[in-house]
């Protein structure tokens, strides 16, 4: 064996490390969550950022980059060489936010940026102003377009950093040909954004402003977005059995739509479970697999994760769902069924030492196993469902105790 020849190679492999960096925030998905999965984490229409560029079924939209670009260009005298000169010097701040080497060398990867960039602000600025909109917009002017296109903007591998869209609309915006941006800033313009995120996550409206200066990349700031209002005390969940709707419903306990907009917010007090509004639509599943994939590999607070695990056991039959729009949790739905998403997406996510709903559900478990608990529950569902019933009850007990009087006194007078 040449062990020179073999120290060499190492020495070439140490000089040609991939830098790992602390500004890393977009990742490629594992392959064992990508392969049971793989439509939820590939965008079906465009291409954000260089994990999926080039792709040849993603390459109608390249035209409609370069109309957009030429269309951005017209309304600023900034000229194209310095944007193009602007993005080359950000450019290792780029790559390293990238948690693996791209594969495009500068000039194809300083191209993209421009593109990529310039077509989410464009998009921007139409969502929120429709006199940006052109005759021959192949997006806005077809409605069922940009409804499929909106979900790919938020997978975890085509993503591109707020900073350089932020600065590049700073940039066009120091020299305008008329003041059509100004007041404008991309927190603004993003309001077309926060429309649609709020049909699939309940938040606040304020949220987006509140975190976007602190998000890294659009999935970021939805992660942000639902963090919970109060953190909780994080234990270890000792009996992973948790109670679902019915099972706590034959216990007594009573469910309320939370008054929160806090996706998260789930509480109990005083045997009454309060839930935030639960909505399923088309790519609701999709969302929420690219959230938790993005969280398990970025932070180490597994807010999602954890309430992803509590819902799949509180909704984890059609019966279940059922009680829950019959109080009025579970809001707009199409033909999937919420039951079915959770289970489905209770693959992706993992129990780790801590979890945040531990006591919580420590507290529905103890619930549960009291027999005081349980009879009350019969007697009220089975004998004190309705006012008539109520009434019938009442009556035969005020009946029962007439007649006892009646044979007491009846007793005594003898």
């Amino acid at each position: 064996m040449d062990e020179k020849k073999l120290a060499d190679s190492f020495r070439w492999e140490f000089n040609n490390l991939y830098p790992l960096s602390q500004e890393c925030c977009i990742y490629r998905v594992p392959h064992s969550k990508r392969r049971l999965n793989p439509d939820d984490y590939t965008p079906k229409i465009v291409s954000i950022g260089p994990f999926h560029h080039g792709k040849e079924e993603l390459q109608a939209m390249e035209d409609q980059k370069i109309r957009y670009l030429q269309q951005f260009l017209q309304r600023t005298k900034v000229s194209i060489e310095d944007f193009l000169a602007f993005i080359k010097g950000k450019e290792p701040k780029l790559l390293k936010c990238y948690a693996e080497t791209v594969k495009l060398g500068s000039y194809d990867f300083v191209r993209m940026v421009l593109l990529d960039a310039v077509f989410l602000v464009e998009l921007l600025l139409r969502g929120c102003n429709p006199n940006f909109i052109t005759n021959d917009d192949r997006i806005f002017r077809k409605p069922w377009m940009i409804n499929q296109m909106w979900s790919d903007f938020w997978l975890l591998e085509n993503q591109l950093p707020l900073f350089i869209l932020n600065d590049l609309f700073n940039l066009a915006k120091t020299s305008m040909y008329e003041d059509s941006y100004v007041g404008h800033s991309l927190v603004t313009i993003s309001g077309w954004f926060r429309k649609d995120v709020l049909n699939y996550f309940l938040m606040e409206e304020n949220l987006l402003e509140i975190y976007f200066s602190e998000a890294q990349h659009f999935l970021d700031l939805l992660r942000l977005c639902l963090q919970p209002s109060q953190r909780r005390v994080k234990k270890e969940l000792i009996a992973q059995n948790m109670p679902s709707a019915m099972e706590l419903h034959q216990a007594g306990v009573k469910f309320k739509l939370g008054s929160t907009r806090k996706l998260l917010d789930v509480t109990f007090n005083k045997g009454i479970l309060e839930i935030p509004l639960l909505t399923v639509y088309e790519n609701t599943e999709r969302f929420y697999r690219n959230v938790l994939v993005f969280e398990s590999m970025h932070v180490n607070t597994h807010y999602f994760n954890d309430y992803v695990l509590l819902m799949s056991y509180l909704v984890n039959s059609t019966k279940d769902e059922e009680l829950l729009i019959q109080n009025g949790v579970i809001g707009h739905r199409n033909s999937e069924r919420l039951s079915s998403v959770f289970h489905n997406l209770r693959k992706d996510c993992g129990w780790a030492c801590s979890f945040q709903y531990a006591c919580l559900v420590e507290v529905l478990q103890n619930h549960c196993r009291s027999p005081w608990n349980r009879r009350k529950a019969i007697l009220r569902q089975n004998y004190f469902n309705s006012p008539w019933a109520s009434i019938s009850i009442i009556a035969a007990v005020i009946l029962l105790l007439l007649t006892f009087i009646q044979t007491t006194c009846s007793i005594i007078a003898l």
